[in-house]
């Protein structure tokens, strides 16, 4: 196993980290981890090098964090540092803060874990926490010893990156989503970067996109990868380039399967900042231009067509669309889509001002496409 630096801590990161969101089950339900092999998996992995365990309140419908704690008797624990995070969302009060934490805390079976995020914060749910003290009250658990660092998670824009960073000095880390497609996606390179800047731990989560990357992509897209010179699976063109940059402290892997375990435990040994050559790195450029190609709609993500003054979220809904059309994630984008506020933020809320057609670099007809989107990725009754 490769170790990688970790923000301000003396410590040393494995370069693969365990992410339990994606258990192995017994069946269609969430809730139902087979637990068995899914604790044979943790402890492999651990066996193997990985130090590094992140979990969740929600992952599992709550059954992550209980299989977690088993698998990490047995003298487990003390070889791993255990993340897991608060369900921001579901907070309404300060005394919230508590009940969830000992809620996890009861699930885990253990008194105290290393990390604690907030998680998956945006500006809003940010300011929401924050408000309520959220800050004062993470300080006080990490003096009573209940856990040691606190962090967060992301899932916004850069700017509520910058803030959120700049908002608080003993921030350990930054989670964020990460991949080569998604490099002007949240956080982004610039987060990334911006995260490293100020010796933060970067961990990155979604480096195979939910597995997408990990699959055989349209042909356009093959034939480029056949164009390099060495031949490597499509999960280890993905994760590799994430491990070539030395500002990444952690990749996250939800593994499914033993194999799965095996093989990226085999990618990671292979990795380091700075191994990928000049014509490997260049592929992504080429990799990210064929699904470019594939767009319906050629948003750069530009956001010069931002505020809307209908409070469309003219980027986000053409990523959606876009995401549906090259990458075959239509349920994916239509769940994100109806994830978007009612009142504002779909493309239906369009007046056809043409404001956003008069400052679109890509000379994009906004409305048209807005409706063109907006019929692609509505659930159908």
């Amino acid at each position: 196993m490769q170790y990688r630096k970790f923000g301000k801590l003396d410590w040393q990161c494995s370069a693969l980290g365990f992410g339990t969101m994606r258990l192995p089950q017994t069946d269609d339900n969430p809730s139902h981890v087979d637990e068995q092999a899914a604790v044979k998996m943790i402890r492999y992995a651990i066996d193997n090098g990985v130090n590094y365990i992140d979990s969740a309140y929600f992952y599992h419908q709550g059954q992550s964090e209980r299989v977690v704690g088993k698998a990490l008797k047995n003298g487990y624990r003390e070889k791993v540092k255990l993340a897991t995070k608060l369900p921001v969302d579901l907070v309404q009060s300060p005394g919230d803060f508590d009940r969830f934490f000992n809620e996890q805390l009861s699930r885990l079976d253990m008194p105290k874990v290393d990390f604690y995020l907030l998680h998956g914060i945006g500006a809003d749910s940010w300011h929401k926490v924050r408000d309520m003290g959220v800050i004062n009250w993470a300080e006080k658990q990490i003096a009573k010893g209940y856990f040691d660092y606190l962090a967060f998670s992301f899932h916004d824009e850069y700017p509520a990156l910058k803030e959120i960073i700049d908002a608080y000095d003993n921030w350990t880390f930054a989670q964020v989503l990460y991949n080569y497609l998604d490099i002007n996606v949240q956080a982004g390179t610039r987060g990334v970067k911006y995260a490293a800047s100020k010796n933060l731990g970067v961990v990155v989560m979604e480096p195979l996109r939910g597995g997408f990357l990990s699959r055989r992509p349209p042909e356009p897209v093959v034939k480029v990868f056949e164009s390099a010179p060495v031949q490597k699976s499509y999960a280890e063109w993905a994760l590799q380039w994430l491990w070539d940059q030395p500002e990444i402290s952690v990749v996250l892997s939800g593994m499914s399967t033993l194999q799965q375990v095996r093989e990226n435990l085999a990618s990671a040994e292979r990795s380091g900042p700075g191994k990928l050559t000049g014509d490997e790195t260049a592929l992504f450029s080429k990799v990210r231009s064929a699904y470019r190609d594939l767009f319906p709609v050629p948003c750069t993500a530009c956001r010069y067509c931002m505020p809307c003054p209908s409070d469309v979220n003219i980027p986000v809904i053409f990523q959606y669309y876009n995401d549906a059309v090259a990458y075959n994630m239509l349920h994916a984008s239509q769940s994100r889509y109806a994830g978007l506020k009612m009142n504002g933020h779909r493309a239906d809320q369009c007046t056809e001002c043409n404001k956003c057609v008069e400052v679109c670099p890509q000379k994009i007809a906004v409305p048209a496409q807005l409706k063109k989107a907006h019929e692609f990725l509505s659930l159908k009754k």
